[in-house]
Parts: C-alpha cells; sequence; structure tokens
C-alpha cells in the first residue's frame, strides 16, 4: 500500500545567490525571482544585496566605488567581507526562520573584484580566507557576460571597477571560483579555499525574460523553489 502521508516541509528557507559581470542585470533578475519564489512558494523571500551600503561599514564602501575616497587594495577587501560578516547573523537567523534569501553579489564578488588587482594576483587563497565560515549558498546562479557586451548597456563606467579590462580579469577570476578552468586548480574536493560548490552559469547576453527563465530553472533543478532540507553549509568549509 503507497504511503500517503504528505511529505515533510523543508526545515528552512534557502539561501540563493545571484552572481555575475558588471550590467549583467544581476539586480533585475534578483528581483524577479524574488517575485517568481513569493508567488509560487508557501514561505516568505527576501531580497538583500552585497554591499549593503546602509551600514557604518557600507557607507565606506560606497565612497570607494563612487571614487570619492582611495583606499589600500588589501584595506577594502577587508572592508568589503566585514560587510557581508555584520550580516551574517541575520541572514542565519532569516533562513532558520524559514524565510527564502535572494542575494545580490556575495563573497565570490569579493574575491573576484579583489583577485583581478596586479597587487592580489598572486593572493586568490588570501582573498577567499576573510569569508570562511560565512553562510554559503544552496546555489549560486552566475549570470555571465563579455566586457564587450557590457559595455554596450546603459549606466556603465559610472563606477570604479566599470572597465573592459577590468571586468576581463575578474571574469577570469569568477571562472576559477566557478571550476570551469580546471587546468588552473590543483586536485582538490569542491571545498578547496576560494571555490564555490553549487555552481551554476547562466548567459546573460539573451532578453531579460529569456535569462529570468534560465535562473527560474536552475533553482527548480536544485530543489530549492520552496526551501530545503538541507543543513546550512559553511564557506569553505569540508563537506
Amino acid at each position: 500500500m503507497a504511503d500517503s502521508s504528505p511529505a515533510p516541509s523543508a526545515a528552512r528557507g534557502a539561501f540563493i545567490v545571484l552572481e555575475g559581470m558588471d550590467r549583467a542585470g544581476k539586480t533585475t533578475q534578483a528581483s524577479l525571482l524574488r517575485a517568481k519564489l513569493a508567488a509560487q512558494s508557501s514561505r516568505p523571500v527576501e531580497l538583500i544585496k552585497f554591499p549593503d551600503r546602509t551600514t557604518a561599514i557600507g557607507t565606506m564602501i560606497d565612497a570607494y566605488l563612487r571614487s570619492a575616497t582611495d583606499l589600500d587594495d588589501r584595506a577594502i577587501h577587508l572592508l568589503f567581507s566585514a560587510n557581508r560578516w555584520e550580516c551574517a547573523a541575520r541572514i542565519e537567523a532569516a533562513l532558520a526562520a524559514g524565510t527564502t534569501l535572494v542575494c545580490d553579489r556575495y563573497a565570490f564578488s569579493g574575491i573576484a573584484f579583489s583577485a583581478a588587482k596586479p597587487s592580489l594576483a598572486d593572493a586568490f587563497e588570501w582573498c577567499a580566507t576573510p569569508d570562511t565560515g560565512l553562510p554559503a549558498p544552496d546555489v549560486t546562479i552566475f549570470l555571465d557576460l563579455s566586457p564587450e557586451t557590457a559595455a554596450e548597456r546603459g549606466g556603465y563606467g559610472r563606477e570604479r571597477y566599470e572597465r573592459e579590462e577590468v571586468q576581463r580579469a575578474v571574469r577570469a577570476v569568477f571562472a576559477r571560483i566557478g571550476g570551469q578552468q580546471e587546468a588552473d586548480l590543483p586536485d582538490a574536493p569542491d571545498a578547496m579555499l576560494g571555490r564555490a560548490r553549487n555552481w551554476r552559469v547562466v548567459d546573460a547576453g539573451h532578453s531579460v525574460e529569456e535569462v529570468a527563465a534560465a535562473v527560474w530553472a536552475n533553482v527548480h533543478e536544485a530543489g530549492l523553489a520552496d526551501g530545503t532540507q538541507a543543513p546550512l553549509g559553511r564557506l569553505w568549509a569540508p563537506s
């Protein structure tokens, strides 16, 4: 006789991160995904964004990104990490309470934009280390876009990192984080420092609707449309 008892409800909210190149449409896609999840899930869904420019640390980062101030490359990297850490407890509490979080940028951007700088080109693991132990995403969806296409989009060039040569270097580091440059990586498990688990790539060069459909397909395939039973992981922690 078949078991007709209902499936157990998900233990917590899902932590879904959207990463990507500048002008890849992350903010738009994060908003669309939040709305889709809210419409199809019984649980609350919130949208968060990094850097969080509303905090004390965030205001310093905002000034730096607008080129209103200059900081040492290592100092600004640690500020970005501190900005995530000051929000970590809130992220954990929301997930535990059953809220699904859609996050626009996370620690992977911190690594990519810092390790792309000439001064930190050989410091990949150093760039990852400050975020060790942060809540790990259940899935990270990377919106890939060529620097040439990004430069054609409105608003490009307003902030410090929006230059084609910078974006090419950043894209290469993102590929390393996602495990797409296997030749550059030693044999190691997925939990190797600085390398992401459950990393999905979506071509952001298509229409908003096509990209949104691809993002949703990845979330659904990962089984995260209505939370998850899996325990919350930690960045760079062994499986």
